[in-house]
């Protein structure tokens, strides 16, 4: 019988392998103008590769302008994009990590001021947008914009829109594509029945509400070279009674699946602006448990995973396949290493911190790019 899988044991998805099954999630930086990735970026996700992660996620990178979440927001809807972000993966590549996209749409909630500032709609003068986009014209809350609802044009567009975008990321060099249909962005919207009110193919039933979803993996996986690994971000649930469910999440993940989708990272809520969640240490770990028992996907946990015997202890016991850290990665950008030694294990360091590193440990190599 195989020994249990560990935080370091290495993970093989489609055609490559990680060394440790420690992922930087994506967080959004709001740090772009016009969309395109600058020296913020290359340190903020070059310090997580020096730190050991093997698996580096950017934040949320819209397919379209209009797919921002703030105007500060990554892009990747034209070619522009294409060489800062190649900038960014192969200083990844150079120190030992693979390098992933996440893809996304922010829907309704669209046009909206960063964090740091007040929060408030974005009008067009202040470079924000009028056309923000959702299955039905309900927008997520009243201080956000009013929505308009998507025609069957539109939603060809966004197809479209996905499958550029992941030729793109391919161009870029990144190892992964993540398709974001988690935390109350465009694809979710359309999953939800709180969000999605239409009466046409994409609305009303669980057949037709996944169907936008699973239309655009078809596409992605299609543009996306067979050896490399598509991801797909779900909310398990949306915290409410009448939404999105942890019943629908497995029954998706069987179906995902089965277009081909090599991992699914399992996140909640986010589309419902009065939720009550009960945040706490491993809080959605069970939602990402369920999903792999019952659908036989790959499944990353996410959410309040701060402690490295915690994120042992998932994938020990068989909750998941890979845990995807984000707040603890702002708090340690070396958590990996750190973590290693807290748990005896071994990993590599960069060479330009050997001297720094425990007894025995060996250098980082670079990972070969194929031009």
């Amino acid at each position: 019988m195989d020994a249990p899988a560990h935080l370091f044991s290495p993970l093989t998805l489609a055609g490559i392998t990680l060394p440790n099954r420690i992922i930087v999630s994506p967080m959004c930086e709001y740090s772009s103008e016009a969309g395109y990735a600058n020296d913020w970026h290359l340190v903020h996700l070059g310090s997580r590769a020096i730190g050991g992660a093997a698996l580096i996620l950017t934040e949320a990178t819209a397919v379209s302008p209009e797919g921002r979440i703030s105007p500060q927001d990554l892009g990747l809807w034209k070619d522009e994009h294409i060489a800062p972000l190649a900038r960014v993966v192969n200083f990844l590549h150079a120190h030992g990590a693979r390098a992933g996209v996440q893809l996304a749409h922010a829907g309704r909630k669209a046009s909206m001021s960063p964090p740091a500032q007040p929060h408030r709609v974005v009008p067009p003068a202040e470079g924000g947008w009028s056309n923000v986009l959702a299955p039905s014209a309900i927008p997520f809350a009243a201080d956000y914009a009013q929505p308009h609802a998507l025609d069957l044009e539109g939603i060809a567009r966004i197809r479209t829109a996905f499958r550029d975008a992941t030729l793109r990321a391919h161009t870029a060099g990144f190892d992964v594509v993540e398709i974001h249909a988690a935390h109350g962005y465009l694809l979710h919207e359309f999953l939800s029945p709180i969000s999605n009110h239409r009466t046409d193919q994409y609305g009303g039933s669980f057949e037709n509400r996944t169907r936008l979803l699973l239309e655009i993996t078809t596409e992605v996986r299609a543009a996306w070279p067979a050896q490399l690994p598509l991801f797909v971000r779900i909310s398990a649930t949306d915290w409410t009674p009448g939404g999105w469910s942890i019943d629908e999440s497995v029954e998706l993940a069987r179906l995902l699946k089965a277009k081909g989708v090599d991992l699914l990272d399992v996140s909640s809520g986010g589309n419902v602006a009065t939720a009550q969640i009960p945040v706490g240490p491993g809080y959605q770990t069970a939602f990402a448990e369920r999903i792999r028992r019952e659908s036989g996907i790959l499944t990353g946990a996410v959410g309040m995973i701060t402690d490295p015997a915690q994120a042992d202890h998932i994938l020990r016991t068989g909750q998941a396949d890979a845990v995807l850290i984000a707040r603890e990665f702002l708090r340690d950008p070396y958590w990996p290493l750190h973590a290693a030694q807290a748990l005896g294990q071994n990993t590599t360091w960069p060479v330009q911190y050997l001297r720094a590193a425990p007894k025995g440990s060996e250098p980082r190599l670079a990972i070969e790019t194929k031009k």
